[in-house]
């Protein structure tokens, strides 16, 4: 027989059940801001004594209203967090697979996908994800399972606001741990997010990509690519992201690929040029449009990123001297559309003249005299200091560093690349500034 305190619990419990059965969305909403307000941060047992051991009885409630609404939003942020308090509670795993069973992964999933959920709800249902996630690895294998990542990614690809993104960004990160079966997976749904429009999503997706090309160890094919198109972005915080995952991807297979397609950055096609020609004449605001071209900012931006990998391995440097590196770069800082392009091609340049006394020599020589000095003296400002002439004899380079060494039979090189012979889109890439130069003048 179940004593008189017991009995008086039980009856308390079975009014309150009565009072949420009978209740509209108005006495709901007040029943869930009472126990939001008294019960968060406990614990599975106290939440069982405050519920005369039916907590359960309360939870299928509350995810059996959640089934019925949530494609309405109303009071979901109440409802979320309530079934958050469950979830959460130490000693919670009975919780959880109550909320699992009735298909709670997938309802929070749906919330992530619809346009009229407020941003502020879809942040509740990621951060209930999270807890899911972080209580287990057959958990994470479920999310996944339910085609958790592509939600999730297309939701951070989406969402307006950035700490939602970031609350993205610790769950697909959670996801890519612990996780073997499916983190191939989420691997490659961070690749996919980097050519979307949101500049925090490129910027959050490459820092946990970071993270995921270390557990997952091999690298995708279309990794290069992805990474080298961000070299376009207006956003120094994007760009600053992209070339640390670069500085990691030269340790794998992708190495020569990657190294070959920024070289080949600094000589844009004269596709690329050549479009934005009519809106350049005819537009008086010359300095303003140009210096927004994305394809001059992707050559600034390879033309760093070479420095930057440059400093950090001496054979990597080596490396891109067989890539006719310095053909390119000479090339780039005779590039008078874009000042950034000349000043960061420069400062790299400077790099490997000082590192290398046959690229000294090269560079010497055909840079002239004159010329040679004011770089030497200056490789930082020397775009503020070179006339037109100038210029187009840096655009106009035959250095070939690479012909030489293979003369020499030197090789300061521990890989095997193609060394192929200057393409069509550099020869035109020249022709065209050398024409712009002439024009000028004129």
């Amino acid at each position: 027989m179940t004593s008189i305190k017991e009995q008086a619990a039980i009856s308390r419990l079975l009014s309150f059940l009565q009072d949420w059965d009978n209740a509209g969305k108005v006495a709901r909403s007040h029943i869930l801001n009472t126990f939001i307000e008294t019960n968060q941060g406990k614990t599975a047992p106290e939440l069982e004594q405050e519920f005369s051991q039916g907590a359960s009885l309360f939870l299928v409630r509350l995810t059996t209203w959640l089934r019925l609404i949530y494609m309405t939003g109303s009071c979901l942020d109440k409802l979320l967090k309530s079934i958050g308090i469950f979830l959460s509670a130490v000693s919670s795993n009975r919780y959880l697979i109550e909320f699992l069973e009735v298909g709670g992964v997938l309802t929070l999933l749906e919330i992530l996908g619809l346009e009229k959920i407020k941003e502020e709800d879809k942040k509740e249902s990621i951060r209930l994800l999270q807890v899911i996630a972080n209580s287990g690895r057959k958990y994470k294998e479920l999310i996944c399972e339910s085609y958790g990542v592509r939600s999730i990614a297309e939701f951070l690809a989406k969402s307006k606001s950035e700490e939602t993104q970031e609350e993205v960004q610790i769950l697909l990160d959670s996801l890519v741990h612990g996780n073997p079966k499916y983190q191939n997976q989420v691997y490659k749904g961070l690749i996919a997010l980097l050519p979307c429009a949101s500049p925090k999503a490129q910027q959050l997706s490459l820092q946990t990509l970071r993270t995921a090309q270390s557990i997952v160890g091999t690298t995708h094919p279309s990794i290069v690519d992805c990474v080298l198109k961000l070299l376009c972005t207006m956003h120094l915080e994007v760009q600053y992201e992209a070339i640390e995952l670069i500085k990691d991807l030269v340790n794998y297979d992708v190495c020569q690929a990657l190294l070959k397609g920024l070289v080949a950055l600094l000589i844009p096609s004269v596709k690329e040029t050549s479009k934005l020609q009519p809106k350049i004449l005819n537009d008086s605001a010359v300095l303003q449009l140009t210096a927004n071209l994305p394809v001059f900012l992707q050559q600034a931006a390879a033309a760093k990123a070479i420095g930057v990998l440059a400093r950090s391995n001496t054979s990597i440097a080596e490396e891109m001297l067989h890539l006719r590196v310095v053909h390119s770069l000479m090339a780039a800082m005779g590039n008078t559309d874009h000042s950034n392009s000349q000043r960061q091609a420069s400062l790299t340049l400077e790099y490997f003249v000082q590192m290398f006394p046959v690229v000294e020599e090269h560079v010497r020589r055909s840079m002239g005299e004159e010329l040679y000095e004011l770089f030497l003296s200056n490789a930082e400002d020397l775009y503020m200091k070179i006339d037109s002439i100038q210029a187009d004899i840096l655009a106009a380079n035959k250095v070939n560093v690479s012909k030489a060494l293979s003369i020499s039979g030197v090789s300061y090189s521990n890989m095997s690349f193609y060394l192929g012979p200057c393409g069509e889109d550099q020869l035109a890439y020249t022709t065209y500034f050398q024409k712009e130069g002439s024009e000028g003048k004129e």
